[in-house]
């Protein structure tokens, strides 16, 4: 493959670290035309374009059709979404925690669902000002420091129940190890109430919020040992998916491999072989955190 892949990771100024967990610039060019497969995680994903808006071909919500947006948020899914593209894709994405989905957003998880949303709708004009402040310079620090500023403007009071950020936390650490039924008695709750409460904040079980924890990071350990730096034609198919499988705590291969065709739609080694260019959505792993962090 001939593709280019440039780009920079940056970290939010700190007083948006709570809220956001990394910033991550990326320019893929000359790659041939296809499908990138946007993975469900435990983070929010917000997108903003540079040059050519992105194209959703299939919607993590069944509900929704194909579309093409300039600027995108999600909540969070436990389904993939098909990015389709013509060997070109510019611009920025954000990895925002569930409490800067309040803080940011002006709305909790849940309200965001499986859908792709237009940012316009969440932020109006600020939007459209961010993208384009961000288009109108090639410098990825600045771009950075762009959005550090236009953050902090919109940054609001607000919070989440103190029981369920640390269910959160709980649920989506160690990949995603701890059970439902001792997080529900740590802090006090029934499995019911918090099943129920869980949801209602961030739009997923709390056994799905471990889940995709798990495969999340298998997800970003399967990408660490399959690509580096030498470009997309390093990607290697002799990864010993077994031992990723045991790294990150699923019951065997087998396990990783059911869990894989339920969240992205494919096995893992399919990814590997089809997987054609390094994208977004590697950011470390990171807890929820309060806004007093």
């Amino acid at each position: 493959m001939s593709g280019v892949s440039e780009g920079a990771g940056g970290l939010p100024d700190p007083r948006l670290r709570a809220f956001v967990r990394g910033y991550e610039g990326y320019l893929l060019r000359g790659f041939e035309g296809g499908t990138h497969v946007g993975m469900p995680g435990t983070d929010l994903t917000v997108i903003i374009t540079i040059d050519e808006p992105i194209d959703i071909s299939v919607s993590p919500e069944p509900g929704q059709g194909p579309g093409s947006w300039e600027a995108i948020a999600s909540g969070l899914t436990v389904r993939p979404c098909t990015v389709a593209h013509n060997g070109f894709q510019h611009g920025i994405q954000l990895a925002v925690t569930p409490l800067g989905a309040r803080v940011l957003l002006g709305a909790p998880v849940a309200e965001l669902g499986s859908w792709i949303v237009d940012l316009t709708d969440l932020l109006g004009a600020d939007a459209r000002e961010l993208r384009e402040r961000v288009s109108a310079t090639s410098d990825w620090p600045e771009r950075f420091a762009i959005l550090d500023e236009m953050l902090l403007r919109r940054a609001a009071d607000t919070a989440i129940d103190a029981n369920l950020r640390r269910a959160w936390e709980l649920l989506t650490a160690r990949c995603g190890r701890a059970r439902v039924a001792e997080v529900a008695d740590e802090i006090g709750w029934s499995r019911r109430y918090l099943a129920n409460r869980f949801a209602a904040e961030f739009g997923v079980t709390p056994k799905d919020a471990a889940r995709l924890a798990r495969f999340q990071a298998s997800h970003r350990l399967l990408r660490s040992v399959a690509y580096d730096s030498a470009g997309p034609a390093a990607y290697r198919l002799d990864v010993s998916i077994g031992e990723v499988a045991a790294t990150v705590g699923y019951y065997d291969q087998a396990h990783m491999a059911r869990e894989w065709r339920e969240l992205a739609g494919m096995p893992p080694s399919a990814w590997l072989a089809a997987e054609q260019f390094p994208f977004v959505q590697d950011p470390d792993v990171g807890a929820l955190r309060s806004s007093d962090t």
